[in-house]
């Protein structure tokens, strides 16, 4: 029995969701999950459903089947196969942890996503990429070339069909003709600190002050540097007696765990955006977002 998914931005009005519960009934279809969000102060409504065609009805023609509610209704909407994998691009730098950390859920069926490609600015990390079986690009960035580079990186975006970009501890800000290009389709993770520590080494400044506080946020990126619409977070407690060293150990752990949770939202078609901000809706209980793997 085939599973699918439909999510549905627009105007809120009266009658949404029986629109799309009446549809689906008549065409065959059970709901086994559903979650809406009504905002009040922009007007928006927002909505995902997981339905099962229990007559065997295909995706295209419920989806032609379906232009009539979201003409009716002004619907922003997409049908898509639950069982499909989104084909990922992920580019790094120099520090791995957030690669290791795709790469493994992504082998043990955690992350259900095709990586079809690796991108790096350096050659640290090619043989852990080629190990396994996915092809690795090296694009120096330099000041002079960085237009023709992030051009080879969007030429690869489009060779391999990817659909979502993964920046695990890229250390290059990505120009605002990329960001506009890929808008909503590229995820990043940076540290989160109280006060903001924004050089080279922002762990050894934590412990410097005395933090008590570390965490990570995962946002969508945008021409403002890492003040793009926030996907997930989460932050780990310190105390006095922890030293510089387990300040970056618990760092890497938050970072690579907050750009999972971020991805899976994302490749799971939970995440809608909403101006400066994001409505992420929560997976069903059980399920591998809510777990929490070192």
């Amino acid at each position: 029995m085939s599973k699918f998914a439909l999510t549905i931005k627009c105007k809120s009005t009266r009658g949404l969701v029986a629109a799309v519960a009446g549809f689906l009934a008549e065409h065959g279809c059970n709901i086994t999950d559903s979650a809406q969000f009504d905002d009040l102060v922009t007007g928006m409504f927002f909505m995902r459903v997981s339905f099962t065609a229990e007559t065997g009805a295909a995706l295209a023609d419920l989806e032609s089947a379906f232009g009539g509610v979201a003409d009716r209704f002004g619907m922003n909407c997409d049908f898509h196969d639950e069982a499909a994998r989104m084909k990922v691009v992920i580019i790094v730098s120099r520090f791995g942890h957030c690669l290791n950390d795709l790469l493994y859920r992504w082998r043990i069926g955690a992350l259900h996503i095709d990586i079809v490609a690796a991108i790096s600015n350096h050659m640290d990390y090619q043989k852990l990429v080629v190990n396994h079986d996915i092809p690795f690009h090296c694009i120096r960035v330099t000041k002079e070339n960085k237009p023709k580079a992030e051009a080879r990186f969007m030429d690869i975006v489009k060779d391999t069909g990817a659909e979502l970009i993964v920046l695990a501890r890229y250390m290059q800000i990505l120009s605002d003709a990329m960001c506009q290009n890929m808008s909503g389709r590229i995820i990043n993770i940076h540290h989160s600190f109280l006060p903001s520590f924004k050089d080279t080494n922002p762990y050894k400044q934590a412990f410097e002050r005395g933090v008590k506080l570390i965490g990570a946020t995962s946002h969508y990126v945008t021409a403002d540097l890492d003040e793009g619409p926030i996907i997930e977070q989460d932050t780990v407690r310190l105390t006095h007696a922890q030293n510089a060293e387990v300040y970056v150990s618990l760092g890497r752990d938050v970072e690579s765990a907050v750009l999972a949770r971020a991805v899976h939202a994302h490749i799971h078609k939970r995440t809608f955006l909403n101006g400066d901000k994001t409505v992420v809706f929560p997976a069903s209980p059980g399920s591998y977002a809510n777990e929490r793997m070192g």
